[in-house]
């Protein structure tokens, strides 16, 4: 197999505009005077940054400063100075100061506004920082994570040429991780190959692959990071791969992997697994709520005695995780061009055997479509991409 290498495409000028105009509306509509936008090099919480401003973080934090009216703010640590490439970046006004969240209130209290939101308040934002602008006390800070991402939820052409773009970087690691799969081997060896793929297909340090797996035809309902321990050929492997491609957009996809036989409680899961993610592709359109595309998924393995571990999907973008999710209480209206990953993980009563694997999909007019290309199956290792696999 070949390695593709790719280069990021810079967003256009049209493409930014349209984020900006969409933040602004949302911005409006709660009545800020500015938003804070938050990102960090912690795996999964960069993209936000990336999407205002093509800036991609390295090894640090930063934040955007979008007024309502005027220019926005790339807002640096001063010991992030030489971290990033900033010639790439699209926001042309940058900061170094000591202490961002001091930076921020005394811009916010020069400025005299009164609602400033934060995108990133709960998960990103340092708590020097925090700490730091909320001392201001003639200003109201707004948590603003849900409007900012519903604001960016549904994806331009070009957004989805970039996910598309992810997909073949995360399918091309696939095969790879396929090939070199053998028992005798390492977890760890075993997933290197597909990391090696990703790697040059351009994901840089945006990766998440972690895995479940057990013996005896069954894996263990707890994700962990592949390590050393030597691989049977009864073992199930769950591999969970999360890459972005160049252009900074998460993607995830995995497959169920065993060489010898999966026990009957897996067969039992792998039986209506199928089943259940082609009836939550089909809710996956234009109007419909998030929550009925949970509920179709869900209805369906409860009706054999099996549950979920944890919620069923999620949006998916420049951050690894966005809102709106697939989850029983979220009644989210889906519009055409949102991108989502469903990730059912499937357990048993006991709550310690599980199946799980990994689609990304697009919301369609009428029905969803599944980005990749890997048919649904147990992959025993003799599978390759250039066969028809059944």
């Amino acid at each position: 197999m070949t390695t593709t290498t790719r280069q990021a495409i810079p967003i256009s000028a049209g493409e930014l505009e349209r984020r900006y105009r969409n933040i602004r509306a949302a911005m409006a509509q709660h009545h800020l005077d500015a938003l804070v936008v938050c990102g960090s090099e912690y795996t999964g919480f960069e993209g936000a940054v990336r999407y205002v401003s093509d800036f991609e973080i390295v090894h640090r934090y930063v934040y955007v400063l979008i007024p309502l009216e005027g220019e926005p703010v790339l807002v640096f640590p001063r010991e992030a100075r030489w971290i990033g490439d900033k010639k790439k970046a699209l926001v042309n006004e940058r900061v170094w100061p000591n202490l961002p969240g001091q930076w921020l209130r005394e811009q916010t209290e020069a400025s005299r506004w009164k609602r400033v939101g934060v995108y990133g308040l709960n998960y990103i934002m340092t708590v020097r920082d925090y700490r730091a602008l909320a001392a201001g006390t003639s200003y109201e800070l707004v948590p603003f994570d849900e409007p900012f991402d519903m604001a960016r939820a549904v994806k331009s052409q070009e957004e989805l040429a970039a996910v598309r773009d992810s997909m073949d970087v995360i399918e091309e690691g696939f095969w790879a991780l396929l090939e070199g799969y053998a028992p005798g081997k390492t977890e760890a060896e075993i997933m290197a190959p597909a990391v090696e793929r990703f790697f040059a297909g351009g994901a840089g340090l945006r990766m998440m692959n972690i895995v479940l797996s057990g013996s005896n035809g069954e894996a263990e309902a707890h994700f962990k990071v592949p390590g050393h321990r030597v691989v049977d050929a009864d073992d199930l492997l769950l591999y969970s791969l999360e890459v972005t491609g160049a252009g900074g957009y998460w993607v995830e996809e995995s497959r169920a992997l065993i060489k010898g036989k999966v026990s009957k409680r897996t067969a039992e899961m792998g039986e209506i697994y199928f089943e259940a993610l082609e009836a939550a592709r089909r809710k996956m359109r234009n109007g419909e709520l998030a929550s009925n595309v949970h509920r179709a998924c869900a209805e369906i393995f409860e009706r054999r005695g099996f549950g979920l571990g944890h919620l069923s999907g999620h949006s998916i973008g420049l951050t690894m995780i966005e809102y709106p999710a697939i989850g029983a209480n979220s009644n989210v209206e889906l519009k055409e061009n949102m991108v989502f990953s469903l990730h059912p993980q499937v357990i048993d009563a006991d709550g310690k055997v599980c199946l799980y694997t990994q689609d990304t999909y697009r919301v369609g007019r009428t029905e969803g479509e599944n980005l990749g290309t890997l048919p649904w199956k147990f992959y025993n290792g003799s599978e390759r991409r250039s066969m028809s696999v059944a």
